[in-house]
């Protein structure tokens, strides 16, 4: 023992000289010699400590301490070990110190106890975070084991408690606001579902409602007690919330629910425990709610939503709820409740604080504005109710869309089913549904009534619901098998019964109805509050006896039927059904047309469900002309749902409406609204004639042509199908027909359907106006389109139609604008002017009429006819004036069309003035026009026209003007341009022509004003394809278009020179000259031009017939002017003249027309030198050929001769003399023929190749090897040249197709004659080889051309000795009819002959009948066709 306290001294020494090493070792020893030596484990744990082995040194104390309890060294050092660590040990701290404090305590040292105490909390608040120092706090708190020894000591466990709430109450909102901060950026987080989880996780762990529920048991401040048992609600609430449906959240509603009841039974003003009390109820009838706490609710939360819905419902005649005798204060209420709480007295006042209604429209605001933000379910209920009492069927429809949603929010909160409640939402729901729009919801309706039968199968609501449905889909037998089930379960309904009783009445069975209904009456009349069920039985009651007895006198009775409506009006005055009654009863019976309208007026205004009492009204707004009316009173029957049965009722639609709408919308060119109304009275009555009439109508208004088109043959298929079924006439459908072909330009259908409407009803004036601009429309589209004639014949169509037509219909605009249109027609095609109709014109206008004015000479009688035309055309568009002249709009058109008129004969008629009067009156005219309508930009752009040349300034503003209303007038900057050229301002009109052509690249004057401008800059092909393609895209009626076309392509072929050109620079002028000298045949330019273009076509006859007209017109002219001009003309027309007559075989007249052409064309005559020198060549040439004709060579060869002095030598003039020297046969003449030929090659370089051409031939004749010789080297070098490129040499850069194809028969024909050498070889060849070896040739120089193909399956077919010969023969001729082919026009160049001759190469006789139907004329197809119609046979 003395060695232990040796080593226990040694320990404190070691200690005291903070020797702990050798401590601790000393302490090792002594537990060797005794294990349980407890100030051996104080010194070792206290040397622990100082060496940071803190650990160690807490286990070292522990041992101690369990060495000897009860003494207090060991956890002293405890206590110091653990305040050195702070916070890290405040759990373990707080044991000790409660143990140390106890052991104090037990030692009776309360001073001690109490440090100690004091020293762990003030640790716990400065080193401890805030929620350790709220556990710190438990050890001064009932339940800590000393607090018995600190009480009084400490502070009052309320504020303790009430600190320890505030602390966790921050510190759980500062941990929730972090979590979910740091949780919501997770990927695929959702914040919703985020918050939930943590406050989940949080509350879980919380223990706030232990500390709230401390505060409340310890609290002496009865506010303090108050505020934290809101407090302690509205957590429980929270945590309620975030749980999920389950046993816990079923444990936390239930927790809620209690302690709201707990605050109502103490009458604690908290609203959100009243709200939850009331709310959370879920009772199947409302008068199973306590209405003492509703009314205490009201006094204590006067000003809430819920509050304002309790007391309007409470206060309503529908309340299942005593009525209070006066409304109690908020002072009386407080001291029946708890008369100790004086501070409610004060907030009270002693005086009423809430709202009672005075009137039903008081009432009605207070439901409506406590249940548009009202969160509660209570509220919504009541509204229903109410809303269902008042019959405000569309405001509880939204409503309950609205409570629905929100019972589905209660219930995902609270866990709740709310059975109760939300049956109560649907058969309010389903019941506002049934009248709702009526029949619209009615499925929806069904189905919600259906929900509640089948877990409530007795629910009398429901079942009257599902029986009221039926009633509405007619379906009579199972509504009052369901009203029936309803009237047993609640016998005294008077209204289920009234109900079930007019059912009966619409299934037929007005006997019992009427005994059923009369039986209620006595029960009714008894009842204060029942005038509406009152006014509605009496009612039906008239309509059981209206049916009973149909005859005329009873229902005329005013003690009947008429008795019970106006005793159902005396007692609701607002009831619709009974007005519709007595309108009927007054329309149908008493005749009072006044009063009845009045009261289908007053039951449609009081209930848009009475359709009947609406379509009486609609038809009576129509019969005079409302249509405003007409679509207000459709327009409300539609919204009120009526007119279109759910799906599946076996209700028929109502589609008058529909139809009504349709017809209105029409009357307003709304066409888009009109064919959906139309469209839907069709899906409801498809067989509605009309409707399908309407829709086609307004198709055809909407542009829509092809749907207009299929619903008007519908309609025409109705009138077939269902002829009886259809009321009114059925030509209308025939007459929109016609309109829309007229739009779709099918005039010729449209003009047939407006004759069959016309003749059927010759007065309706729109039909036989619509027929007279169908025509004239007609005829001015075929107009555009070069069918002159036809427009002719419809012009004398239209005003034959107009002298037979009465005389309403001559008094208005469109007849007289269609009559001056019509003969505007004759004016623009002058070549027609003799079929004017003159006798009819005269039977529309009078002789004074036709006269001529404004300055038109009488006396021109060659012209008469003209200025009769236009005479016509000037007074039709001034009868339109006077027949508009109660039309502003009208007005300002028709001197618009007059101007147009007026500038029309300035133009026709000659005149020696600038300005002439007709000029003067159509400016005259444009400015009235723009005086009536200042914004038509077309008004403007006449303006312009008519001034641009007296007043250019006035048409540039004019134009300018135009402009600035339609920016996209292409027209109006195209003659904006010719203004410009007009002025000299070239730029100007390059940009304005640029501008039309932007705005419509179709407009064809753009284009040619494009033209006009490359003209006058120099670039003449550029302006040749301007005037192209306006020519292309141009209507056949323009003649500035057709004019420039003509002279820019007769100027291309002066220019090519004889060169190959495409047909269509020949058709395509060809027939711009004819359309043009159908429009004015007055121009003998063009005529003369047209003639031209015919002789180059290959039409000798019509260019005879043309250019004969045309000499004959100048010699009339000249004889009666005597002009120069015309004499020279006539000069040139009869050169012209003689060479036409000489291609079509009429040689003396040719040679007469020659003759006369070179008198007028000797020296002296008013021919420039370059025209007198053409016409002599010509006249010469012409002479010459005719003469070798008429077989007088040798004055042929003079006139040649003469021919040839004119030209110069002409290489062309010099070969045809040399031809016709050849064919007068003798030496001499031939030898001069050589001569001439050798002549030309020698003078021409590269030789001309028709010269080397026919002195190859000369030499073939001849046998001429040598010159056969130089002229194959001749030929075979201009063979390798190629094909003529077009650009007017001839020569020097190509050949032409005819000079290859010549140049490859002299070859073929040299190589036929014998043997002969090649180059390379003198192996000696024989004549088919040498054929076929210049065939290849010409394959290979020109592959694209068919003679070469043709030349070498002729050669392989001639040589062929076997079968492989046969097949070179056949495969060349298919190659050759394939280059043809592709070589015709517009591809190529090749003629009509060239292609007939690769088809009749074939050898087949299909192929053959294709040569001669491709060029008659072509020897070689028939001579195809006739061997393979004998290989035939």
């Amino acid at each position: 023992m003395s060695s232990v306290k040796a080593l226990l001294r040694a320990i404190n020494d070691a200690i005291k000289q903070q020797k702990w090493d050798a401590a601790i070792e000393a302490a090792e020893d002594v537990f060797q010699k005794d294990p349980k030596n407890y100030q051996a484990h104080i010194f070792l744990a206290f040397a622990l400590d100082k060496k940071n082995k803190l650990d160690e040194a807490e286990k070292t104390y522990l041992a101690a301490a369990a060495l000897k309890p009860g003494d207090s060294q060991a956890w002293q050092g405890l206590i110091k070990l653990y305040q050195r660590q702070k916070n890290k040990k405040l759990k373990e701290y707080q044991r000790t110190a409660v143990r140390l404090a106890e052991i104090y305590h037990d030692a009776n040292e309360l001073y001690k106890c109490r440090d100690v105490i004091d020293k762990f909390v003030d640790h716990a608040r400065t080193q401890g975070d805030r929620l350790q120092y709220v556990d710190a706090l438990d050890v001064i708190l009932p339940g800590s084991p000393i607090y018995s020894v600190l009480e009084g000591s400490v502070p009052a466990p309320g504020k303790t408690y009430e600190l320890q709430a505030q602390i966790v109450e921050a510190e759980e909102k500062k941990r929730i606001n972090t979590l979910i901060g740091e949780r919501r950026t997770r990927i695929g987080a959702r914040v919703a579902e985020v918050t939930i989880e943590t406050k989940r996780e949080v509350y879980s762990q919380s223990r706030l409602l232990e500390i709230y529920q401390n505060v409340i048991n310890w609290a002496t401040d009865d506010d303090v007690r108050r505020t934290y048992e809101e407090k302690q609600l509205q957590y429980c609430y929270d945590r309620m919330l975030a749980w999920p449906p389950g046993e816990q959240k079923d444990q936390e509603a239930a927790t809620v629910r209690r302690l709201a009841n707990d605050m109502v039974i103490i009458r604690h003003p908290f609203k959100f425990a009243w709200d939850i009390a009331i709310n959370w109820q879920d009772n199947k009838e409302v008068k199973q709610w306590d209405p003492a706490v509703l009314r205490q609710y009201c006094t204590f939360f006067p000003d809430s939503d819920l509050s304002r819905v309790i007391m309007g419902y409470l206060t309503s005649e529908i309340s299942p709820f005593p009525k209070e005798s006066a409304q109690p204060t908020q002072q009386t209420a407080l001291a029946e409740s708890d008369e100790d709480e004086s501070e409610d007295d004060e907030e009270g006042g002693g005086v009423p604080t809430t709202y009672v209604p005075l009137t039903e429209e008081d009432r009605l605001a207070m439901f409506m504005e406590g249940s548009s933000s009202a969160d509660s379910l209570f509220a919504l209920r009541l509204t229903a109710e109410y809303y269902l009492h008042i019959e405000e069927h569309e405001m509880n429809v939204e409503l309950m869309r609205k409570a629905v949603e929100h019972l589905k929010l209660e219930r995902s909160r609270t866990g709740f089913r709310f059975q109760h409640t939300e049956d109560a939402f649907s058969l309010a729901l389903g019941t506002s549904l049934v009248f709702y729009q009526s029949p619209r919801h009615h499925q929806e309706a069904k189905a919600l009534f259906d929900k509640v039968l089948s877990h409530d199968p007795s629910s009398t609501p429901a079942l009257i619901g599902v029986g009221l449905i039926y009633e509405e889909e007619e379906e009579y037998t199972e509504a009052i098998g369901f009203l029936e089930r309803a009237l047993q379960r609640d016998p005294s309904n008077l209204r289920v019964r009234t109900e079930a009783a007019w059912v009966k009445a619409l299934n037929g069975d007005f006997a019992t109805a009427k005994a059923e209904l009369q039986a209620c009456l006595p029960q009714l009349e008894k009842a204060k509050n029942q005038k509406e069920l009152l006014a509605q039985t009496q009612y039906r009651v008239g309509h059981c006896i209206w049916n009973l007895d149909t005859s005329k006198a009873a229902r005329k009775s005013r003690t009947g039927a008429y008795a019970y409506f106006l005793e159902a009006l005396k007692n609701n005055l607002n009831y619709a059904p009974a007005y519709t009654a007595l309108g009927i009863y007054y329309a149908d019976y008493a005749k009072d047309k006044k009063r009845a309208r009045r009261c289908f007026q007053k039951a449609v205004e009081l209930s848009p469900s009475e359709v009947y009492s609406a379509e009486r009204l609609a038809r009576s707004f129509a019969d005079d002309g409302d249509w405003d009316r007409v679509e207000l009173v459709a327009q409300r029957v539609v919204d009120s749902g009526k007119v279109k049965p759910p799906p599946g009722s076996k209700r028929k639609g109502i589609s008058w409406p529909f139809a009504a709408l349709g017809v209105a919308e029409l009357n307003k060119q709304d066409y888009r609204k009109a064919i959906v109304s139309f469209q839907a009275a069709l899906r409801i009555a498809p067989e509605d004639y009309h409707s399908w009439v309407g829709l086609g109508e307004a198709y055809h208004g909407s542009g829509r042509y092809i749907a207009a088109t299929k619903a008007i043959l519908n309609a025409q298929r109705l009138e077939e199908t269902a002829r009886d079924k259809i009321q009114g006439e059925t030509w209308f459908s025939r007459f929109i027909l016609a309109d829309i072909k007229r739009d779709l330009g099918e005039f010729d259908e449209a003009i047939a359907l407006y004759k069959a409407v016309a003749d059927e009803h010759p007065d309706e004036q729109g039909v036989v106006i619509a027929l007279m601009q169908a025509m004239v429309e007609s005829a001015m589209d075929s107009l555009d389109k070069g069918f002159f004639g036809k427009a002719v014949d419809l012009a004398k169509e239209t005003l034959k139609v107009a002298s037979q037509a009465c005389r309403a219909i001559q008094e208005t605009f469109n007849f007289w604008k269609a009559v001056g249109d019509a003969c505007s027609i004759f004016s623009s095609v002058r070549g027609r002017l003799s079929e004017f109709p003159l006798d009819i014109v005269q039977q529309i206008l009078s002789d004074e009429d036709l006269a001529p004015s404004n300055g038109v000479p009488g006396d021109q009688t060659d012209s008469s006819l003209l200025y009769t035309v236009l005479q016509a055309t000037i007074t039709s568009h001034t009868r339109a004036i006077q027949a508009s002249a109660h039309d502003v709009h009208a007005q300002a058109v028709a001197h618009y069309n007059l101007g147009w008129a007026e500038f029309r004969a300035h133009t026709c008629l000659p005149s020696q003035k600038k300005a002439s009067p007709h000029l003067k009156t159509a400016i005259a005219c444009f400015k009235r026009a723009i005086e009536l309508e200042a914004g038509n930009a077309e008004f403007w752009n006449a303006l312009g026209v008519v001034t641009s040349t007296v007043n250019p300034a006035v048409a540039q503003h004019a134009f300018v003007r135009s402009l600035h209303i339609n920016e996209a007038g292409a027209h109006v900057w195209t003659n904006l341009g010719a203004l410009a050229l007009l002025q000299g301002d070239v730029q100007l009109a390059n940009e304005a022509f640029t501008k039309a052509q932007s705005a419509d690249p179709d407009y064809a004057h753009a284009w040619l004003g494009q033209g006009l401008v490359a003209l006058l800059v120099g670039d003449v092909k550029e302006a040749r394809g301007l005037f192209t393609h306006a020519a292309s895209i141009a209507e056949a009626s323009s003649r500035p278009v057709r004019r420039h076309y003509a002279v820019a392509m007769f100027d291309m072929l002066l220019a090519a020179r004889g060169a190959a050109l495409p047909i269509t620079a020949l058709l395509q002028p060809l027939l711009a000259l004819s359309q043009l000298a159908a429009l004015e045949p007055g121009e003998l330019g063009f005529s003369h031009l047209l003639g031209l273009m015919q002789e180059r076509n290959g039409e000798p006859r019509r260019a005879v017939e043309t250019l004969e007209g045309v000499c004959g017109r100048l010699e009339e002219r000249y004889e009666r002017t005597e002009a120069a001009t015309d004499l020279k003309h006539f000069a040139i027309a009869k050169a012209d003249l003689a060479r036409a007559r000489l291609a079509a075989g009429e040689y003396e007249a040719a040679v007469e027309d020659a003759e006369m052409a070179l008198q007028l064309s000797e020296e002296g005559s008013e021919l420039t030198a370059e025209e007198r020198a053409r016409v002599r060549l010509s006249a010469h040439v012409t002479t010459g050929v005719a003469k070798y004709f008429l077989q007088s060579p040798a004055e042929a060869v003079t006139a040649l001769d003469a021919a040839l002095d004119e030209s110069n030598s002409d290489p062309d003039v010099a070969c045809l003399l040399a031809q016709i020297l050849w064919a007068e046969g003798s030496e001499a003449s031939r030898e001069r023929a050589r001569d001439v030929l050798f002549g030309v090659v020698e003078a021409t370089s590269p030789p001309h190749v028709r010269a080397v051409v026919l002195l190859g031939v000369i030499a073939l004749l001849d046998g001429d090897e040598e010159g056969l010789e130089a002229v194959v080297s001749e030929l075979q070098g201009l063979r390798g040249a190629g094909t003529s490129d077009g650009d007017g040499q001839g020569q020097g850069k190509g050949l032409s197709v005819t000079e290859m194809e010549d140049i490859g028969i002299v070859l073929r024909a040299v190589a036929g004659l014998g043997s002969l050498t090649t180059e390379t070889s003198t192996e000696v060849v024989t004549a088919q080889d040498q054929k076929a070896s210049q065939a290849r040739q010409d394959v290979m120089y020109h592959p694209w051309l068919p003679h070469g193909w043709s030349g070498l399956a002729a050669s392989a077919r001639a040589s062929a000795t076997d079968d492989e010969g046969e097949e070179l023969g056949r495969s060349a001729a298919e190659m050759a009819l394939r280059v043809a082919v592709k070589g015709v026009p517009p591809r190529g160049e090749l003629e009509a002959e060239d292609l007939a001759k690769a088809y009749a190469g074939t050898g087949r006789v299909r192929d053959a009948q294709v040569a001669v139907w491709i060029a008659p004329w072509c020897g070689e197809g028939w001579a195809s066709l006739r061997g393979g119609v004998a290989g035939k046979a």
